[in-house]
């Protein structure tokens, strides 16, 4: 890698080219200390290289739901959302999802999760002018079997849930002809089906909503707690993966992941759809 074009100061440059760092990706994924001694700098200097390496890979800032729901998002490029199809929701995220990113919901079990990228799954089929993208979804499930069941509830109910929508534009989606299920139990699966079919999907027009279920179960199941920095550097790899995806074909991604801490408090919400 040509450091040359990053902005740093010369004594950084040289320490990286006297520790023999030829790449970006070592940088992200050792953690600060190794980082420290390899180059023999101080912990500022050491955030500094952090922060001008990572630019290069994410050159818009993340938004927090927070900005979302205050429309704090300039960054952003203004245009048409996927809908949520719920009022309450697309409120609280400004019309719905962005059409380009990452959009992760996290939460303990059973707390209707799942319930949300169904939702979307159906949504992403409707015509623009319905909050839609008028195209189909991919589901990955790397955990549970699809839900096909509450699937069907939901198809079945759309008359009643989308009062918005004529009737007659309701029956004529065959909503789940347009969902493309697919299964993956490790990493590799995981990573050879979104470089491969959901490319393939997203490039051939079929569909405009890739939605993950779950990314992190995957990483849990197969990397131990002294493999952090492995992990780090296949879930940067995924992710890379899935930005570029949403970015070039401006399809959102939603990602489901389960929190493996203990969600409690002395008032704990809970939804009992789950």
């Amino acid at each position: 890698m040509d450091w040359e074009k990053l902005d740093l100061n010369p004594k950084i440059i040289n320490a990286l080219r006297k520790a023999n760092v030829s790449s970006a990706e070592k940088i992200l994924v050792l953690p600060s200390s190794d980082l420290q001694r390899l180059l023999q700098l101080s912990d500022s200097e050491v955030q500094l290289v952090h922060t001008a390496v990572a630019s290069l890979y994410r050159p818009l800032p993340p938004v927090t739901a927070l900005q979302l729901s205050r429309g704090e998002f300039p960054s952003l490029e203004p245009g048409h959302r996927l809908s949520f199809a719920c009022p309450v929701l697309d409120g609280l995220l400004c019309d719905g999802l962005p059409l380009q990113g990452i959009t992760e919901l996290a939460g303990e079990s059973a707390a209707g999760k799942t319930q949300f990228g169904l939702q979307l799954s159906l949504s992403v089929q409707y015509p623009r002018e319905h909050g839609g993208l008028g195209a189909g979804a991919v589901y990955i499930c790397t955990e549970d079997p699809f839900p096909i069941k509450r699937l069907r509830q939901l198809i079945t109910q759309q008359s009643r849930l989308r009062p918005d929508v004529p009737p007659a534009l309701i029956r004529s989606l065959r909503f789940s002809d347009n969902i493309y299920i697919e299964h993956t139990a490790d990493l590799e699966a995981l990573q050879t089906c979104v470089t491969q079919r959901v490319r393939t999907l997203l490039a051939r027009g079929l569909v405009r909503l890739v939605v993950v279920d779950s990314v992190a179960a995957l990483f849990r199941s197969e990397f131990q707690a002294d493999e952090a920095i492995e992990r780090a550097r296949h879930l940067l790899a995924f992710s890379s993966t899935l930005h570029r995806l949403s970015h070039t074909y401006s399809a959102p991604i939603f990602c489901i992941n389960q929190v493996s801490d203990v969600v409690d408090g002395p008032n704990p919400g809970r939804c009992d759809y789950g």
